[in-house]
């Protein structure tokens, strides 16, 4: 099977696949597949959309079985896999990486999953950006995959943020708990300007905003914020529907800039470039796929 799941022709490794999920359903043969992780993992990257969603139906009839997964050591390298994931084109994998997501969170909650702490602490803010998605589905999934996450990181406060129903309460607590990590939610923040998605980038221009009030004084971080917010603006390749929301890009920027001390716009070449140097997940996404995760 591993083999076969490493083919170059895809047909075959979408038959393999077909297989696996049904197979998968049988505890015996789930605990069986376990030779299989690391071939299952590197699919998880593949740009066919339909291998990778049979790929996660296959992880998760495997985590119905606990004692596949304490017995393994794959689960940090899966909840990597599904933090690159949420940001898929495809809502179909969306929701079923973020429901994987969850379902690994929760089978595991009860035995502390020391491994999982640092991924889990970087899923919060991308978990929070998709409760804005257009899609439903996503946005129930995020929501979900959120509250356990807090759960299992036992963040009182940023759990009773998410009990008032008013996220962006919880976006305020996230910078207010951890002041040095407020540059990693910039960074974590700032590829969400250039989604394909309204209420995304609108999101991402509340958030960016409020993370400036919290870096004042710190003027290469701000510096930062306004190339950020100043690139989208001039983006020739968005849609008619942003001629609303540009304006906001526009405010934002000039009112971050002015509170502290940046006069001047920069040039459209140096946020490209700034924006380019920031890690960030593929959050743009093709342009040929960027509908499909619409429909």
């Amino acid at each position: 099977m591993s083999r076969y799941l490493q083919s170059e022709c895809t047909e075959r490794r979408r038959l393999v696949l077909r297989g696996l999920v049904v197979l998968s359903k049988d505890p015996l043969m789930a605990k069986r597949m376990c030779s299989l992780s690391q071939s299952l993992l590197e699919l998880l990257g593949d740009a066919d959309g339909e291998l990778v969603g049979m790929t996660l139906c296959v992880f998760t009839n495997v985590l119905q079985n606990k004692d596949v997964l304490t017995s393994s050591t794959t689960y940090p390298k899966l909840a990597e896999a599904l933090l690159t994931l949420f940001e898929n084109d495809n809502s179909h994998v969306q929701v079923l990486s973020l429901e994987l997501f969850l379902k690994m969170m929760q089978l595991i909650e009860d035995e502390g999953g020391k491994p999982l702490m640092k991924i889990l602490s970087q899923s919060l803010l991308p978990l929070f950006f998709h409760c804005h998605e257009e899609e439903e589905h996503v946005v129930k999934a995020s929501r979900e995959a959120l509250h356990c996450a807090v759960r299992f990181l036992k963040k009182t406060d940023l759990q009773q943020a998410l009990d008032t129903e008013k996220l962006w309460n919880f976006a305020e607590c996230l910078l207010a708990e951890d002041r040095s990590r407020v540059v990693e939610h910039v960074h974590q923040a700032l590829p969400y300007l250039q989604s394909p998605q309204e209420p995304l980038r609108e999101a991402a221009i509340r958030f960016l905003g409020m993370a400036g009030q919290s870096l004042r004084g710190q003027q290469e971080e701000l510096q930062l914020i306004c190339e950020g917010l100043d690139a989208p603006r001039n983006n020739a390749s968005m849609s008619w529907t942003d001629t609303e929301i540009q304006p906001q890009f526009a405010n934002r920027a000039e009112e971050v800039g002015s509170s502290f001390g940046f006069r001047e716009s920069v040039s459209q070449e140096h946020c490209q470039e700034t924006l380019k140097r920031t890690p960030h997940p593929n959050i743009a996404g093709a342009s040929g796929t960027a509908d499909a995760g619409h429909t």
